[in-house]
């Protein structure tokens, strides 16, 4: 626009005399971004029409009123990344695949005081990428950008990239990271981040604030979880070593704060997977004349990485027959939980543990390793991997292993096992009763009759299943008995086919039957649980779920157990129910629909929080 049709706008809308700086850059040829339709070029503008005409991507010559995009429409300069990915398309090219770093510099050459948000950032360079390639180019790029001296990383999205005017080093700008945040937690990964830098420079003078602060940190934040505050002992100590400062001086040791915790298994779960070694240390150093227990403890409820770190443990301080001991006694109490599972048939044959693993490797690990998926596939109610169904059925050696020593029956019963489990979809339970049919081909009479043996498992507590075992006790030892011998006497009163009270009795003798064959079945498929495996990060069976109702707002509490543990007046429901099935695999913010008669009740979950801990 020219300044004719920039005065003629303003004479004909006051209001744009304090834009007419904006007005004046939307010149013929300048690159644009505006808010809804994106990054574009002007083409011209029509001054009878008083229109900028935009060419924008899959829209030539759209047509503005320059009033509007006063406010929704930014002139970008030329040398802002999208503007020159369009002028010197080869030489952006080059810089994303050879130097991410220079190009970020480049581009936030482009904004005022050099800095821009990270969101943007990632906004633009997502624009010239394309949103598949960014997201993994992106993970690479933000290392090399992070040890570029020249640039400022955020540690949150909100916050700024800044070319600064003088290159720092990583070490100093670490430094002074850790000087600008208040929070403890940042500051402890910060001081991490710090002792990996290669051959740090930095004096005394310059590091031993960092180790009072942390000191101080360690000792008083309320900030910090007991995982946390162990974690940044680790780093404290760590420091105080690389200044030649007593680690042992400073208080609270991480001895102590390992011997003060009443729930090392919560304290090994959260900390950092690389602290893990020194934290079983840390026990022994705390609880020696218990440590063997702890660690088996520890070893039992352990999870990923931990589990090879428990063992190896355990076997480095030459407790292997412990161990061997100890597994076996979790086998045939049906206690070994699937991350322990999943180790031992994943190093069953491995020349360092095959001989401590050598007898558990049964028919009986094969039906506690199908209990443990089965049991996971119902607490989650969702398709997301289970590690162990995955290896079953990758690991085509591992059925025939655990079969070795079976007999036919075992055999047979494992494979019914097999089809009624949860944690398989039927292709893949077609594929794993292959490999028992090779071995024993007479299962192959399963196939036969699967539809008749599809009855799910159902998780039931302790207190719920000795309620039904009891009911199932008393109409087989009491009322079965005391009908037989009503039926008995009712035919002693002659007539049978006029004898109202012997139809009553043969009618109470159905119905008792019936209830009897039904509690049989129940209970065959009842599996007892604690509800100490689920957690707070989605709804299983033992979770409290708080709710919001999205027609009132109003909120409600519910707790899902077992499947015969509802009690309406407690607000306790079973998993079975309609809402808790619902609910089940679903997060906090997740919402969930059920209906009530005619209509459809949603709730929006606000908070989980495990029945058990």
């Amino acid at each position: 626009m020219n300044k004719e049709a920039i005065s003629a706008l303003i004479s004909k809308n006051p209001a744009l005399k304090a834009a007419k700086a904006r007005l004046e850059a939307m010149q013929d040829g300048a690159y644009c971004i505006h808010r809804s339709w994106g990054f574009g070029q002007i083409k011209s503008y029509d001054e009878a029409a008083q229109k900028l005409l935009i060419d924008f991507p899959g829209k030539k010559n759209h047509p503005m009123d320059p009033g509007f995009c006063v406010k929704t429409l930014e002139i970008l300069p030329e040398n802002h990344l999208l503007v020159r990915n369009r002028t010197e398309p080869k030489k952006i090219a080059a810089l994303i695949e050879d130097d991410p770093a220079q190009l970020v510099a480049e581009g936030l050459e482009a904004y005022p005081n050099h800095a821009t948000s990270a969101i943007d950032l990632e906004i633009t360079l997502a624009q010239i990428l394309g949103p598949e390639k960014f997201k993994k180019w992106w993970s690479a790029a933000k290392k090399q950008i992070a040890k570029d001296p020249r640039i400022t990383t955020p540690a949150k999205k909100t916050e700024l990239y800044v070319l600064r005017d003088t290159p720092v080093s990583a070490e100093d700008e670490l430094i002074e990271a850790f000087t600008h945040t208040r929070s403890a937690r940042r500051q402890i990964l910060v001081a991490e981040k710090l002792l990996s830098v290669p051959g740090i420079k930095n004096t005394k003078s310059d590091l031993n604030p960092l180790l009072t602060k942390l000191t101080e940190q360690v000792r008083g934040s309320k900030q910090l979880t007991p995982a946390e505050r162990l974690h940044g002992a680790f780093i404290r100590d760590a420091l105080a070593d690389l200044l030649g400062a007593d680690a042992s001086a400073l208080s609270p040791t991480q001895a102590e704060l390992v011997s003060n915790t009443r729930d090392l298994a919560g304290l090994a779960e959260k900390i950092p997977v690389n602290f893990q070694p020194e934290f079983l240390e840390l026990v022994r150093s705390a609880h020696p004349g218990e440590y063997l227990d702890c660690t088996l403890a520890l070893l039992k409820v352990s999870q990923g990485k931990f589990t090879t770190e428990c063992i190896n443990f355990l076997i480095g301080n030459e407790h292997s027959e412990q161990l061997a001991e100890t597994l076996k006694r979790w086998l045939i109490e049906q206690n070994l939980r699937a991350p322990v599972l999943h180790w031992i048939v994943k190093n069953r044959h491995s020349k360092k543990f095959a001989r401590l693993l050598n007898d558990l490797i049964s028919p009986r690990l094969l039906n506690a390793v199908f209990y443990a998926i089965d049991y996971e596939a119902l607490q989650s109610a969702t398709t997301r991997r289970i590690p162990l169904a995955e290896i079953l059925s990758d690991d085509t050696e591992l059925i025939p292993d655990l079969l070795s020593t079976a007999d036919p029956e075992t055999a047979r019963d494992l494979a019914n096992t097999l089809m009624l489990n949860q944690g398989f979809e039927e292709l893949t339970k077609k594929s794993l009763l292959a490999r028992f049919i090779k071995l024993f081909p007479n299962i192959q009479s399963i196939v036969a009759s699967d539809a008749e043996s599809k009855e799910e498992k159902l998780l039931v507590s302790r207190e719920s299943y000795d309620r039904k075992r009891a009911e199932y006790e008393t109409i087989v030892s009491k009322k079965i008995p005391e009908n037989s011998k009503a039926i008995a006497a009712a035919r002693e009163h002659g007539d049978l086919r006029e004898n109202s009270e012997y139809k009553m009795a043969k009618q109470d003798q159905a119905v008792l039957m019936a209830q009897k064959a039904q509690l049989e079945r129940d209970l065959t498929r009842a599996r007892i649980t604690e509800f100490k495996d689920t957690t707070a990060g989605q709804v299983g069976v033992g979770s409290i779920v708080e709710l919001a109702t999205k027609s009132t707002g109003k909120p409600v509490t519910y707790t899902i157990l077992g499947a015969w543990d509802s009690d309406p007046e407690r607000n306790i429901i079973a998993y079975k129910t309609p809402l808790g099935l619902a609910l089940l695999g679903k997060k906090a913010g997740d919402e969930a629909s059920v209906k009530i008669g005619q209509s459809e009740e949603t709730y929006t979950i606000t908070k989980i929080t495990p029945y058990a801990s």
